[in-house]
């Protein structure tokens, strides 16, 4: 939609649906805040469930961002990892009705696209209905994205289905490194397959999308774009990482106790550990990470949910155990060496862009082939564990891990942080001023929204 004949620049309207997970809002948040940036004349209504109003209401966002909600027709997301299934079939099945009543009741006009979630199947058959143009936002790797649009390729190699566990290698995969199939995600064997026929509807569905955006940057896996812009049928941009920092809503420091604290540390001294918001690993593995972490004697900074004080007092006082931070912010800190991570997507590409080396232990999902992307390809960290393995991961080993990581001296550990501030630089050099980044989301406003900037 272009400038009116008269000077005035008509409003333009764009309805937003997240997939109802911290992991996927959070991005899809800093997407919206970054076209209303761009875009004086965009508005973009923001739909999400009752709960997560409750969660996010109080954000700062522009005023022409605004939140309209759908009740809870989904389980809790207090209590999503303990009924994984249930829920996922209720994203599924039970969101498309309400949704759709919603915007019928609104009436909003000049909606000029949908941005859907790619887990969102029904997001593009609804567009589709009401004639409106579905934009797929893909919060995971280009390289999983990737993975699972070739899926029809893994059964004519006869990998599925059978579970995925062996050491051969997939290198069949156009512009996609090759893998061993144990490093593929979870969701294509053991207990993650539970969620497969689903993910397989949403990529059947996306066919139908009019394009699809990544929360990465070009640079970082510029071969699968570059193979994926000449096999998906649609346009593809990469505008990430989609983090706070872009979009100018971090939370002033005066709030922020541990960053005191992390003032008084000496530089890249202390690793920063966080396991995420949602997936948890065991009881007797976390027994076994506490006693790694103590027996390290390495300063940390611990974000934990549940129990602070009793990791607080099991691993002593060389460190500080928080239920919450600004993950970005202390990522970004002097005083942070290292971050030890379980891989989600998000979490990954901060430690990217803040240039710090990753300890990875991942949970599930996606999370284990990020580790690999990590470790293996960018080369900027080491890995601990495999929480999907069935042997636990033994304190003692653990210790000698974090010290080999955290070592100043060490030749393993200076390459690490070499790399990391290499490919630091080139996330910032995406991120600027006619950088990839804002070169492929400048695209996407003038190709696909047409609206003058």
């Amino acid at each position: 939609m272009s400038s009116s004949s008269s000077g005035e620049t008509p409003c333009c309207h764009m309805v937003a649906i997240p997939y109802p997970g911290r992991g996927h809002i959070n991005p899809m948040m800093n997407l919206c805040k970054l076209l209303v940036t761009k875009c004086a004349n965009l508005k973009i209504t923001f739909i999400i469930t009752e709960e997560w109003l409750g969660f996010i209401g109080s954000t700062p966002k522009p005023p022409t961002i605004t939140f309209q909600t759908i009740p809870n027709v989904i389980p809790s997301e207090l209590i999503r990892a303990s009924v994984y299934r249930e829920f996922v079939r209720a994203v599924y099945t039970k969101m498309e009705a309400p949704v759709e009543h919603l915007l019928c009741r609104l009436q909003l006009s000049h909606v000029m696209a949908i941005i859907g979630d790619t887990f969102l199947p029904w997001a593009v058959t609804l567009g589709n209905r009401m004639n409106i143009p579905v934009v797929s936002l893909w919060t995971m790797s280009p390289s999983l994205y990737s993975v699972f649009f070739h899926f029809d390729l893994h059964i004519q190699k006869g990998y599925y289905p059978v579970d995925l566990l062996g050491q051969e290698v997939i290198d069949y995969i156009s512009g996609v490194s090759p893998t061993i199939l144990a490093d593929l995600p979870t969701l294509i064997s053991g207990l993650g397959k539970q969620a497969l026929d689903e993910v397989l509807e949403a990529f059947c569905s996306i066919r139908k999308a009019q394009c699809v955006i990544f929360t990465s940057f070009y640079e970082l896996e510029c071969q699968v774009i570059d193979s994926l812009n000449t096999t998906v049928p649609f346009p593809v941009y990469s505008v990430g990482p989609l983090i706070p920092h872009m979009t100018h809503d971090s939370i002033p420091d005066a709030k922020m106790e541990y960053l005191k604290w992390l003032g008084s540390q000496p530089a890249k001294s202390v690793l920063y550990i966080s396991f995420g918001s949602f997936l948890s690993v065991s009881r007797e593995q976390m027994d076994e990470i506490i006693e790694g972490v103590r027996e390290s004697g390495v300063t940390y900074l611990w974000v934990a949910r549940g129990d602070t004080s009793r990791i607080q007092e099991a691993c002593g006082e060389v460190g500080l155990v928080v239920p919450w931070c600004d993950q970005l912010k202390v990522l970004c800190h002097s005083a942070v060496g290292g971050f030890w991570t379980h891989c989600g997507w998000n979490s990954a590409l901060e430690g990217v862009y803040a240039g710090v080396p990753m300890l990875t232990f991942p949970i599930a999902g996606d999370q284990i082939p990020d580790s690999k992307l990590i470790v293996d390809d960018w080369k900027v960290g080491m890995k601990v564990g495999d929480a999907t393995e069935e042997k636990l991961v033994r304190g003692k080993d653990i210790s000698g891990i974090v010290q080999r990581f955290m070592s100043p001296d060490g030749n393993e550990s200076k390459e690490m942080r070499i790399n990391a501030c290499e490919l630091k630089e080139t996330c910032r050099q995406a991120l600027s001023s006619g950088g990839s980044s804002e070169a492929n989301l400048d695209n996407f406003i003038r190709d696909f929204l047409k609206v003058r900037q």
